[in-house]
């Protein structure tokens, strides 16, 4: 048996999807699994602001038009580039173990935190859910954008002379570039994108690798990117708001992070509850309220 997984041409990416490959040759070793590199849109352009392309599908397009082709067996993402809603005939599958779900800073000098940098300083960031949260806590910083892979945006922090740029902790991780990391910012400064740290296991809803990928998935991680895509898609969000959820899981309750507000960022919500039941509606509840006081404030 062989299976093809599609991958953006990343490092990173490639680095993903090689532990999905590595999980499932570990778990059957008569698979033969290849990994075959595609090209998206998100990859294509860097000179823009992401809300600024003007596509939800940025990261993903191209790599599901193959799998829906049959070009493909099975695609991997970073879950937190997934769009809200995705294209008839594909559903996710589960994931493997999450990596940090959080943001970080990585400082370009003797800074250890936030509250260390200059007045004024330069961070660089191409998220307006990140440049939101940023100037919240921070209102005299400049925020410029900044876009490419994990790799070119340090080498941009160095030559462009930021002061700092915020990352997310998953990528440094798995890139082997966890000791970059100077300050990780918890949620009481940076709510992440929802579903971050994941990998996304994107298949066709009539696959027949789904009982493969239940054998290899991990079942709270596969939870927790649930509850808060669930989060996700009732606000039916993009990349042109800042928007995220983080949702802790503990044994008998659950703990919910969530930022949601307008493609201007000037009406924007946050919410932080302990959920003890009901988990889903409850979550769907509070989406809802907090798309209601964005539309009210607008």
């Amino acid at each position: 048996m062989k299976i093809i997984i599609g991958s953006r041409g990343s490092k990173l990416a490639l680095l993903q999807s090689e532990e999905v490959k590595k999980a499932i040759e570990d778990h059957d070793s008569s698979i033969e699994v290849e990994v075959k590199v595609i090209h998206t849109k998100g990859d294509k352009i860097l000179d823009k602001p992401l809300n600024q392309i003007g596509d939800k599908g940025l990261f993903t397009k191209e790599i599901e038009t193959q799998l829906l082709n049959g070009e493909i067996d099975l695609a991997v993402h970073s879950m937190k580039d997934m769009p809200s809603v995705l294209p008839v005939g594909l559903m996710f599958a589960g994931t493997l173990k999450p990596a940090s779900p959080y943001d970080c800073l990585i400082f370009n000098g003797n800074y250890h935190s936030i509250d260390d940098l200059p007045k004024g300083a330069i961070v660089g960031t191409g998220s307006i859910r990140r440049k939101y949260q940023l100037l919240k806590y921070r209102p005299d910083l400049k925020i410029i954008n900044i876009r490419g892979n994990v790799l070119t945006r340090l080498k941009k922090m160095e030559e462009e002379n930021m002061d700092a740029i915020v990352l997310a902790v998953a990528g440094l991780q798995r890139l082997g570039l966890k000791e970059k990391i100077g300050q990780y910012l918890d949620d009481s400064i940076m709510i992440p994108a929802c579903a971050q740290g994941i990998l996304a296991i994107e298949l066709k809803k009539d696959s027949p690798l789904f009982p493969l990928i239940n054998q290899i998935k991990d079942d709270d991680g596969t939870r927790r990117m649930e509850l808060e895509r669930r989060f996700l898609q009732t606000i039916n969000g993009s990349c042109h708001v800042p928007i995220g959820a983080h949702v802790i899981m503990r044994k008998d309750e659950i703990e919910l992070y969530a930022i949601f507000g307008d493609e201007e960022a000037k009406n924007v919500v946050t919410h932080h509850e302990t959920i003890t039941k009901d988990y889903e509606n409850r979550i769907h509840q509070i989406a809802l309220m907090m798309k209601k006081k964005v539309e009210e404030n607008g």
